[in-house]
């Protein structure tokens, strides 16, 4: 019987202590990205703090395990609403949200919109390049993308008062947003970049992504389901984020909308329509060619370190730019599940000007043909 409390004092002592080493590196990790603390280091250092995040992992794995049995990733415990708007804890915070909300941009200000999920890396990339007419160094100098982009309501990224100015002939500040159109700070003299993406394509990267965040504590395919066809999606849902943007690019110059299958079917055309909305004078074919380069999905994965889009933590400690590689995402989601989604953002665009009919055909399309997105 002593030998049975001793073993059960010393177990309970050991998971007192684990709990207590799990809230001090999770403290740690909190303030070890935000701002440019992560995204400011060079990669060898970058590589240095994964390492010791993998550490960690290892050496709390008992107790991860234990939480991953006991515990799961729900959405109402992982949000938070600012203004009726719901936003992800932990990279964004009630007040991180606000500070973003009133913003009040400049006519240097160059904003890359997107739903998540749908492509906001590659167009921050594929501006930063054109402003930099195809010369850009972020990889010849190791600097990853969020230390030179801001993510305007977030807290893992370089500030937008941190922020320089890219390119010479326009110098601009490239700043990243999910804010739908009722939220963004908004600017006649700002410009504005929207990339819209399938929504079945939009929701299967969403659920790998989440997948990959919330590792062991990870909710099934039809709880995210659930989550993506409601008010509750970050950043509000798809049809109603596509559809005010869509509103303000059509009455307003200063808002370029793009699709992310046309940047995939064809980003050389992209990258001119980017360089005119900008103001920039004509592209030489090598300079055009430079930036289709950098701003492929080759170049892009081989250097994944500097265009990583979230900073490694407990759960995930090498973010992956793409989070899968391949073309065929959607086989991943069924069938009914397609047709719902589908049938949902149907019903969700009628009465809006947004031409989903005509865009998306289909409706359950299938998105074999759709690349995978950051």
């Amino acid at each position: 019987m002593i030998w049975i409390l001793v073993v059960a004092g010393g177990l309970l002592a050991f998971l007192l202590a684990q709990a207590i080493h799990l809230a001090i590196v999770l403290s740690w990790g909190d303030t070890a990205t935000r701002g440019l603390a992560y995204y400011g280091l060079s990669p060898i250092e970058r590589e240095r703090f994964r390492k010791k995040l993998r550490r960690q992992a290892l050496l709390l794995s008992p107790i991860l395990r234990i939480v991953g049995r006991r515990s799961h990733f729900t959405f109402d415990q992982s949000s938070f609403t600012h203004d009726g708007l719901a936003g992800p804890k932990g990279t964004c915070t009630e007040e991180s949200f606000a500070a973003g909300c009133a913003y009040e941009p400049g006519p240097e200000d160059v904003f890359v919109v997107t739903q998540m999920k749908c492509g906001t890396t590659w167009m921050q990339h594929v501006v930063y390049e054109v402003l930099m007419r195809g010369a850009g160094d972020l990889v010849d100098t190791g600097t990853a993308l969020y230390a030179v982009s801001p993510w305007l309501e977030a807290t893992k990224s370089v500030s937008v008062e941190e922020a320089p100015l890219v390119g010479s002939e326009r110098p601009s500040r490239v700043i990243k947003t999910h804010l739908p159109a009722s939220h963004c700070p908004w600017s006649g003299q700002a410009k504005y970049v929207y990339v819209a993406r399938h929504p079945i394509s939009c929701f299967a990267s969403s659920v790998d992504f989440i997948a990959a965040n919330a590792g062991r504590l990870a909710p099934n395919l039809e709880t995210v389901e659930e989550w993506f066809c409601s008010p509750s999606m970050w950043w509000g849902p798809w049809p109603a984020h596509v559809a005010g943007w869509w509103e303000r690019s059509t009455g307003s110059e200063n808002v370029l909308f793009v699709h992310f299958e046309d940047m995939k079917s064809d980003l050389p055309a992209v990258v001119r329509q980017v360089v005119a909305f900008l103001g920039l004078a004509p592209l030489e074919e090598d300079e055009l060619d430079e930036i289709v380069r950098k701003c492929g999905f080759a170049y892009m994965r081989e250097h994944a370190d500097a265009f990583e889009m979230h900073p490694p933590h407990l759960l995930a400690t090498d973010a992956e730019l793409f989070v899968k590689g391949t073309a065929d995402r959607h086989v991943d989601v069924p069938a009914d599940a397609r047709e719902r989604i589908a049938a949902w953002c149907a019903t969700e665009m009628e009465g809006a000007s947004y031409p989903f009919a005509e865009r998306y055909s289909d409706r359950s399309a299938s998105i074999g043909s759709l690349p995978p997105g950051s």
